[in-house]
């Protein structure tokens, strides 16, 4: 026990003095991800609902044939523009985002009693015009349905006539819970934070040290691998701890200054969710802990070994993949997959659902039986002659 100690404090000390590596891991890293996070939603935000309250310019070609079109889509907030010659080109290169098209013959269509068609010229793949696309599309639908409904009233005929069926919508979601669906990336952020706040360390300690040599004097002492091994993950895992405990803090006062209450969600990141997160992420962090070290000592050098753990970086992005491409009902077995267990429970204490007492037991207790595997594997690793040369 004295002996892990003394390599734990020595690996701790020795990344302290690298200064510009613990700024990048437990300052740059867990900060610039909540800065950037909460920049990026605010300005997205803040930009749509600035739209949404500006008057909607809307070029038209052949205003002149519906003119009671027109007026109703000014009353609605439409600011008419001049259309541009070619309104297919205009929209391609992105002088506009949207053009309204009304054919010669909407006159007579109308008079008729006939549909009136119109055209939206517009681009799907632009995402600046699809806000000034649904909003167009709504005002030219009220339009529809409110004309519709004098056209039968005329006819002696009742508008409900044609609504056999009328939906009442009753939305069960809490506004934690939408909440929770709009930043259910934080789960990944957390894992990801934990990954690169012990990265350097466990490159350091294995390659790096068997690139500079000294990890042979090292091993050479009268004292058990194994010692040595709880040293090393005893250090890499304090800084992918500290790492998270800063990365749910910074979201935590991030949070703090998202427009939640203009979109009508709720961002809980209290106390409960914080104690909630370190409990189970606490045996993921000795188990990505142990697996930066098995890769890092299959490297000969300190560069070889960056390579090897930038891989390994991909595999936490791989539940966050799965359950954005394949949303399914969570189910208990979920909770017994590391990696797919902690992004399920923080997302459901982001979204503000009850969990069961066994199904965190269940996600702490397979990872830590994964952890545990892991350190067996490395320690395995660790006992071989060849860990120390360094060519």
């Amino acid at each position: 026990m004295k002996a892990t100690l003394i390599v734990f404090w020595k690996e701790v000390r020795e990344n302290l003095r690298d200064r510009r590596t613990v700024i990048n891991t437990l300052v740059t890293g867990p900060l610039m991800a909540p800065l950037m996070f909460a920049l990026i939603i605010n300005a997205s935000i803040s930009r749509e609902l600035a739209k949404a309250e500006q008057p909607l310019p809307v070029p038209v070609v052949g205003a002149a044939h519906a003119p009671n079109l027109i007026a109703a889509l000014r009353r609605s907030g439409v600011e008419i523009k001049n259309a541009p010659a070619d309104p297919e080109r205009a929209v391609r290169e992105q002088d506009v985002d949207l053009v309204l098209r009304i054919p010669d013959d909407y006159a007579k269509s109308w008079s008729a009693g006939e549909p009136a068609q119109v055209e939206i010229v517009y681009d799907e793949s632009q995402r600046d015009a699809q806000g000034p696309v649904a909003r167009l599309r709504g005002m030219l639908n009220a339009y529809s349905q409110a004309n519709g409904a004098l056209r039968l009233v005329a006819r002696g005929v009742s508008p409900n006539v044609v609504r056999p069926v009328v939906v009442a919508e009753r939305d069960q979601s809490t506004a934690q819970a939408r909440g929770g669906g709009l930043f259910g990336m934080l789960p990944y952020f957390f894992i990801l934070g934990v990954f690169i706040g012990g990265m350097a360390l466990a490159i350091d300690t294995t390659a790096g040290e068997r690139e500079r040599q000294s990890l042979e004097p090292l091993l050479v002492n009268p004292v058990r691998r194994g010692a040595l091994l709880a040293g090393k993950l005893g250090a890499t895992s304090a800084f992918a701890f500290t790492s998270l405990v800063l990365g749910i803090v910074a979201f935590s006062i991030a949070g703090q200054f998202l427009p939640t209450d203009k979109l009508g969600i709720s961002l809980q990141l209290g106390v409960h969710f914080a104690l909630s997160t370190l409990l189970v992420m606490l045996p993921l962090v000795v188990l990505l802990g142990c697996l930066q070290t098995l890769a890092a000592a299959f490297a000969k050098s300190f560069r070889e070994a960056q390579t090897y753990l930038s891989l390994l970086m991909f595999v936490p992005a791989v539940p966050t993949m799965l359950m954005s491409l394949y949303p399914v009902k969570t189910q208990d077995w979920m909770y017994a997959v590391p990696l797919m267990g902690q992004h399920v429970t923080i997302l459901r204490l982001l979204r503000g659902d009850s969990i069961l007492p066994s199904q965190f037991a269940m996600c702490i207790a397979a990872t830590t039986v994964a952890a545990i595997v892991a350190a067996l594997v490395t320690a395995w690793v660790y006992r071989s002659e060849r860990l120390a040369i360094s060519a």
